[in-house]
């Protein structure tokens, strides 16, 4: 790292109430090989404003997966991701890291705070919607909400043990399919009259991956620059984050879009 490298160290506040031992570590580490400003924000529009008054700081997160994409996002719309490197210090539980995990960031705390110190940056792709929504990882569409789980209790596990005695369970679920087309370069994947169960897409080396899995058929395979989805309302998950419903979304690949601080080597 430079010697005229200043880091702006933005602690999620999620992180600080789950993990603040961790944190008090990477404070550490940074403060030991760099001047930082620390900042900790309460909430998102705390957040938002450490972000927007960097100046010439480098933004080192302290947070998950959605402290990530959460400032990802707000360089993009403030189109500030290309001359802009960003380093994540992991911190929260393995699942809500497996973006980070992925991208090659370190599981331990003081490995991710040496990287943000003397690491590499590593240009990566970026899938980006026409409502300036963007996604790092994985996107899945249709992704159907989960209803709210009610609270077990005796008179729960007794109607449903009567039910089960009354009318068995069928022996397998019925397969959802949803109703959507799908055009990857314009070229037609899925059509409404053909619904399909699903579809999976992830940017790599420049082109997104999209795989979609008919009811009745093998997966088809292609890669694109844009993806297309329409069709009756849908919800979709991107980096696990549901969003929608909507009608129609188009995303489209930025190559290297956004730099990620990793370990050298």
């Amino acid at each position: 790292m430079s010697d005229h490298d200043q880091l702006l160290v933005i602690v999620d506040p999620v992180a600080r109430r789950s993990d603040g031992e961790s944190v008090r570590i990477a404070k550490d580490v940074l403060l030991a090989g760099a001047e930082a400003k620390i900042c900790l924000p309460d909430g998102p529009e705390e957040f938002s404003r450490a972000l927007a008054r960097r100046g010439s700081r480098r933004p080192v997160l302290l947070g998950d997966d959605r402290a990530l994409l959460r400032t990802v996002t707000l360089l993009h719309r403030e189109r500030d991701l290309a001359g802009r490197a960003l380093s994540l210090v992991p911190i929260g539980t393995p699942e809500a890291l497996e973006v980070a995990y992925a991208l090659g960031v370190p599981h331990s705390t003081p490995a991710a705070a040496r990287a943000a110190l003397d690491g590499a940056v590593r240009r990566l792709d970026l899938l980006v919607d026409d409502s300036d929504g963007v996604v790092l990882g994985d996107l899945l569409v249709p992704a159907v909400p989960a209803p709210a789980s009610a609270a077990p209790s005796v008179w729960g596990t007794c109607r449903s043990l009567v039910r089960t005695l009354v009318r068995p369970a069928p022996t397998a679920l019925a397969v959802r399919t949803h109703p959507l087309r799908v055009e990857a370069d314009g070229v037609l994947l899925a059509d409404v009259d053909a619904p399909l169960e699903a579809l999976t897409a992830r940017s790599v080396a420049g082109t997104a991956e999209v795989t979609v899995h008919p009811a009745s058929s093998p997966p088809r395979r292609a890669t694109a620059h844009t993806l297309t989805v329409s069709g009756p309302d849908f919800h979709y998950r991107a980096d696990g984050h549901l969003s929608g419903p909507v009608r129609r979304r188009t995303w489209t690949v930025r190559e290297g879009a956004w730099g990620l601080t990793l370990p050298r080597g």
